[in-house]
């Protein structure tokens, strides 16, 4: 004998569906909130490559402005070393005029290993964006507000001014007075 499958009442039916509702319910809060943390670990991913990124740029600029600095203070000692083999070489002193040209093409060459470069101005025309105007000079055999001397150079790193060169500047304008009339 096979005892008789009970009929589910409807009391019991009514449970099943309300734990079926229920177990559906936490099924999509639970996927809603999978969703909202995957959202979240996706942000945070992004904010924290970001911010790799960002202190990378940070520490390269930093290290560039240090080493601009730095050139910065070495020029007045490359200007001081070419002040000297200008002033001339005493017979006496020969081996030290060329110790001195040796460590100012050493120095030349390590500011062209980081970009910065020199150039020859004498008789080109006066840029007031790459040059710096200290004083001005007659002489009619050169054209007007060209360069005259360099009385410290100028250096550039690329096609950017990194010191302007200070020059003497031709001045032609008539330096004859005229007698006013009386």
């Amino acid at each position: 004998m096979k005892p008789e499958p009970k009929k589910p009442d409807a009391a019991g039916l009514e449970a099943a569906a309300v734990v079926a509702e229920t177990i559906a319910t936490e099924s999509d809060t639970l996927r809603k909130e999978l969703g909202e943390q995957r959202d979240l670990n996706l942000r945070l991913t992004a904010n924290f490559e970001n911010f790799k990124r960002r202190s990378r740029q940070e520490v390269e600029a930093r290290a560039a402005a240090q080493k601009e600095s730095f050139i910065h203070e070495l020029l007045p000692s490359i200007d001081n070393l070419e002040r000297a083999l200008a002033s001339g070489a005493s017979p006496g002193s020969v081996q030290f005029h060329q110790g001195v040209e040796m460590t100012l093409q050493q120095l030349r060459l390590l500011l062209r290993q980081h970009g910065i470069e020199t150039e020859e101005i004498v008789g080109q025309p006066f840029d007031p964006h790459r040059h710096e105007a200290v004083s001005q000079r007659h002489d009619p055999a050169q054209a007007n507000h060209a360069v005259l001397e360099v009385f410290e150079r100028g250096y550039r790193r690329g096609d950017k001014v990194f010191r302007p060169a200070k020059v003497v500047v031709n001045d032609v304008k008539h330096t004859k007075q005229v007698p006013h009339a009386r």
